[in-house]
C-alpha cells in the first residue's frame, strides 16, 4: 500500500462520525440506496441501516451511483421494525423523520452537533407510522416550488450536508469520533497495515 493511500485511509478513518447516521425504509429503487450510500461515505457516515418490511432484501446496489462506497461503509440490515428502533435507541439520542405534517420542523432547526440518526422512507409511502410514533420528531426540507417533496436521494443528500455543516463548525471533524478499537476494525477490513501504526 502506498503513503498516500495509507494517508488517505487514515484521513477519512478520523473524519467518520460515530453520532450520525442514515435509516433507509423499505427504499424500492436500489440506484436511490446506492446513491444514499455515497453521499454517507462522502460525509463521513460510517453506519448506515436499512430496514426492509415490505420487499426483500437487497442483494446488489447499483454499482455505477454507488461508486463503490458500499465497500467502505458499515450496512446493518434489519426486517423488523422493533429490532431497528432498539438498536437505533441503544446508540442514537434522537430519531428524526422526514415526512410531509403538521408541526413538522425545518431540516434547519435541527442541532447536528448531538447524536442523530435520520430516518427516510419509502419513495411512494414515506416513512411507516410505526417509525414516526418511535422517532422524537418529524423535519421538511423547506421547499418554495410547487412539488412538495425531493427525490429520496436528494432528500437525503440535503439533510445530511447539513448536519456535516453544522458538525464542521462545531470542530467535530477535527478529532476522531469512532473509538480507537473500532477505527482498527475498519482499518484492517479496508486491508490497512495496522501493525505500522
Amino acid at each position: 500500500m502506498t503513503p498516500e493511500r495509507k494517508e488517505r485511509l487514515l484521513s477519512v478513518i478520523n473524519k467518520r462520525q460515530a453520532n450520525l447516521t442514515v435509516v433507509l425504509e423499505n427504499v424500492e429503487d436500489p440506484h436511490n440506496v446506492s446513491a444514499v450510500l455515497r453521499t454517507c461515505d462522502a460525509v463521513g457516515i460510517q453506519d448506515v441501516y436499512l430496514l426492509t418490511t415490505k420487499l426483500p432484501r437487497h442483494k446488489k446496489w447499483g454499482v455505477k451511483s454507488s461508486s463503490s462506497a458500499i465497500q467502505w461503509l458499515s450496512v446493518h440490515e434489519f426486517d423488523d421494525t422493533t429490532g431497528l428502533v432498539e438498536t437505533l435507541r441503544s446508540r442514537y439520542d434522537k430519531i428524526y423523520t422526514t415526512h410531509l405534517a403538521d408541526g413538522a420542523k425545518s431540516l434547519y432547526d435541527i442541532d447536528f452537533t448531538g447524536s442523530v440518526a435520520l430516518v427516510f422512507g419509502n419513495e411512494q409511502t414515506g416513512v411507516s407510522e410505526d417509525i414516526r410514533k418511535a422517532a422524537d420528531g418529524n423535519f421538511v426540507i423547506p421547499m418554495m416550488g410547487i412539488i412538495k417533496s425531493l427525490n429520496i436521494s436528494v432528500a437525503a443528500a440535503v439533510s445530511i450536508y447539513e448536519a456535516m455543516r453544522q458538525k464542521d463548525a462545531a470542530g467535530q471533524y477535527n478529532t476522531p469520533s469512532l473509538p480507537e478499537a473500532r477505527r482498527l476494525e475498519l482499518l484492517t477490513h479496508w486491508k490497512f497495515p495496522v501493525e505500522e501504526l
